[in-house]
């Protein structure tokens, strides 16, 4: 109270300025905010995914690696490694008795049979190769065949011979090529010999020339002899 006994008198003022009220976000400035946090989940998401691929990765790796290792030692250790898959082989076998020789330079050939090497890794499947012929196996048709490259002289015989049990001691031509005079301006000739004959088992067939002595040498291939059944 004042001094004169009467009650104190406040003056409001009405027209004073209130304190500013913060500004409230937009609906765009949220949307834009859930946009970046979903954003940065999906980035999330990714790079979790590709640590877990990552992991996957190289455990499926390790166990190939030490393979090769320890395939490697063994290798070095002078050991075979027998507990490994084999790599099947592309070449499919025979379904029917064939043959196919070729000359070579271990064959020792007789004065007028052929022989045929051993070194040039023959073709022998369901036959055998014995005493420079071959035995047959198998009773069946066989396509028979020889080639033979000789140098041109005045007279020159190729032949296919079979040796039967059938006519015991008796050797059967089964095919036969003469030349009775050397050609004009060649130094060497070929001969072809190939047919169908029914053969039975322990046959022995035979190539046979006039003189071995001139037959040429000079590849494998240009001497072959074979058989295979139709």
């Amino acid at each position: 109270m004042s001094t004169a006994g009467y009650p104190s008198v406040y003056v409001v003022d009405t027209h004073a300025t209130r304190p500013p009220v913060p500004p409230r976000l937009s609906q765009k400035g949220r949307r834009g905010g859930g946009v970046q946090n979903l954003l940065i989940l999906l980035v999330s998401l990714a790079l979790c995914g590709m640590a877990i691929e990552a992991c996957f990765i190289y455990r499926l790796y390790q166990p190939a690696k030490t393979e090769i290792s320890a395939s490697s030692s063994r290798q070095i250790a002078g050991q075979d490694d027998t507990s490994t898959t084999e790599i099947p082989s592309l070449v499919i076998p025979p379904s029917k008795p064939v043959a196919h020789l070729t000359d070579g330079l271990d064959a020792v050939h007789g004065k007028t049979i052929m022989a045929w090497s051993a070194e040039a890794v023959p073709l022998l499947h369901e036959m055998d190769y014995r005493n420079m012929s071959l035995i047959i196996q198998k009773e069946g048709y066989y396509y028979v065949y020889s080639k033979v490259s000789f140098f041109d002289t005045d007279y020159f015989s190729h032949s296919i011979h079979r040796n039967t049990e059938l006519y015991a001691g008796t050797s059967i031509p089964l095919l036969l090529s003469k030349q009775n005079e050397k050609p004009k301006r060649r130094s060497r000739s070929n001969s072809y010999l190939g047919g169908v004959f029914h053969l039975t088992k322990n046959d022995a067939i035979y190539v046979e020339v006039s003189n071995t002595a001139n037959v040429v040498k000079h590849k494998p291939i240009e001497n072959v002899f074979g058989a295979y059944m139709i």
